[in-house]
């Protein structure tokens, strides 16, 4: 329970979860104030996108805090939405929501409420934050609901961004969740989830980034360098893939490679699709590595299993990782998330296969 009325900033989606969220730390005792991001909506406010504001905005009406609207479509374009097409034209499979969370709904949106007098921002993100006692540092961990932890968005975070703030469904699962909602008569209680990328259909967003007049086509080729086919732009692909490639053969064909130059998509059989390891750019840890190389399990994807890997630190924040026992695809451009058990000890973004 907070002792004092602290003042708490929660992010709200107009979902379920940080609907829930405000709940709890109005429960606990805490000053709260609702505040949406208007980041990008296509013109759409339903259900189904990152942040609908209208929900939000009726759902801390009946909670009975103060809610506030901040249009940050202009900076999102620039700063998330941007380099996402861009680094899909380059033949790479980004995730705009590590940025997105980073940047905005515990970055922005701290520096927003230290504004306000406020001490901490909060989300409805499953996962938890801890410090140790002994030397004051904080620790990431995944959310206690394996189905729904979304550690794995929040590699990027700082100790300043760990240090301020509330994650109240760390401890929750899901289903609880909507359960409560249904207890207190929130209209978001059935309300779907929203999807992973609040671009929708992104293709004709990247395409309308490439520069006037280039050319976007490329041929489809096996592992020998044989034409199969042709396509019509390399970000209509990510490694992996099988289905959608505008070729056919005597067996299924799995993306192996993109590459940018040549706008080249390699196929190939599944059986050639994994690789031993992958190097990895931009790397921050919650827990600096203190030996050459380290035990841990990574993460290549945010529905993807661990695998079990040594990490070896390169020195200006890249690291190499190698897979232990397995043979696993991994996407340049995708992040690359370092684990021991529930504690996250950093991430990156992967740089190219080994």
């Amino acid at each position: 329970m907070a002792k004092t009325k602290k003042k708490v900033v929660m992010a709200m989606s107009g979902g379920v979860d940080s609907s829930v969220a405000a709940s709890l730390l109005i429960e606990k005792g805490y000053e709260v104030s609702g505040v949406s991001l208007r980041m990008w909506d296509g013109g759409r406010n339903d259900e189904r996108v990152c942040s609908n504001y209208e929900g939000a905005k009726e759902v801390a009406s009946l909670l009975g805090i103060p809610y506030s609207l901040l249009d940050l479509r202009a900076l999102f374009l620039e700063s998330v939405v941007k380099p996402f097409a861009l680094s899909y034209l380059s033949g790479k499979t980004p995730n705009p929501c590590v940025s997105c969370n980073r940047d905005f709904k515990l970055g922005f949106l701290l520096d927003w409420a230290r504004k306000q007098q406020a001490e901490h921002v909060a989300t409805g993100h499953y996962a938890r934050i801890v410090q140790d006692a002994a030397c004051g540092r904080y620790s990431l961990l995944r959310g206690r609901d394996r189905d729904k932890d979304q550690s794995y968005f929040l590699f990027g975070l700082s100790q300043e961004q760990l240090a301020h703030t509330l994650f109240p469904l760390g401890e929750w699962r899901k289903g609880e969740v909507r359960k409560r909602a249904r207890e207190l008569g929130l209209p978001v209680a059935e309300r779907p989830e929203s999807q992973d990328i609040c671009f929708g259909d992104h293709r004709s967003l990247v395409e309308s980034y490439a520069g006037r007049g280039q050319s976007l086509e490329g041929e489809i080729v096996d592992r020998w360098g044989k034409s199969l086919g042709s396509h019509s732009g390399i970000h209509r692909f990510t490694v992996g893939q099988r289905k959608g490639l505008g070729v056919s053969a005597s067996h299924p064909l799995y993306v192996l490679g993109i590459e940018e130059k040549s706008k080249q998509v390699i196929v190939g059989k599944r059986e050639d699709l994994g690789c031993a390891g992958h190097l990895t750019h931009s790397v921050n840890w919650f827990e600096p590595p203190e030996q050459d190389q380290i035990v841990a399990e990574v993460q290549v994807r945010y529905r993807s299993a661990p695998i079990p890997c040594q990490v070896r630190p390169l020195g200006e924040r890249r690291s190499e990782v190698r897979f232990q026992g397995v043979c696993a695809p991994v996407s340049p451009g995708q992040a690359a998330v370092f684990y021991r058990g529930e504690k996250v000890l950093g991430g990156g973004w992967i740089e190219s296969a080994l």
